[in-house]
């Protein structure tokens, strides 16, 4: 399997998008990749948006971002709660720093936003963002995915299949 030996985060909180969760990690997990749920407390339940549950396996304070390939950040609503932690901003600019993969849909790229990652980058989100992608510097386009060098970016549910392949092709080094 050609993720086998790569670790990912996931980030998780209340009222994220289901899809968007829940499609890249099994999806990951089905090339080999071994992907951790991770959010403020370990072995609490959050409920997506329509009502799937994802038990956190790690805290925050859990995990050493040093220890992981790549994050993927899910939309809905969590990303305007998830950017309010400094150890999520923290983790995202430890990846942007080394250059390790960063997924993020729909409403996600508030979170790399609040990072202060986005300026110069290309990226797409979902629209109702857009002014927010542009004013922090982002060079916002309307496609399915864009990809920025370890920056992967994608629109919303209907674009999950290009993005999780996109994604996983950026983490196998491909």
């Amino acid at each position: 399997m050609r993720l086998e030996n790569k670790k990912v985060i996931a980030l998780v909180e209340e009222d994220f998008e289901d899809l968007e969760l829940w499609y890249p990690v099994l999806r990951l997990r089905e090339e080999g990749a071994k992907v951790d749920l991770v959010a403020k407390e370990s072995d609490k339940t959050y409920k997506g948006k329509y009502g799937v549950p994802a038990q956190a396996e790690l805290s925050f304070d859990d995990v050493n971002a040093e220890d992981y390939d790549a994050i993927l950040v899910p939309g809905g609503w969590a990303p305007d709660k998830l950017r309010r932690y400094p150890e999520v901003l923290k983790m995202v600019q430890h990846m942007d720093q080394k250059k390790k993969p960063i997924g993020q849909i729909c409403h996600a790229g508030w979170v790399l936003i609040s990072a202060g990652i986005l300026s110069g980058k290309k990226v797409t989100s979902t629209p109702g963002i857009k002014d927010d992608m542009t004013n922090a510097g982002g060079l916002w386009s309307d496609e399915a995915v864009v990809v920025d060098g370890h920056i992967i970016s994608s629109r919303r549910p209907p674009d999950l299949p290009p993005y999780v392949k996109a994604f996983a092709d950026i983490l196998a080094g491909e």
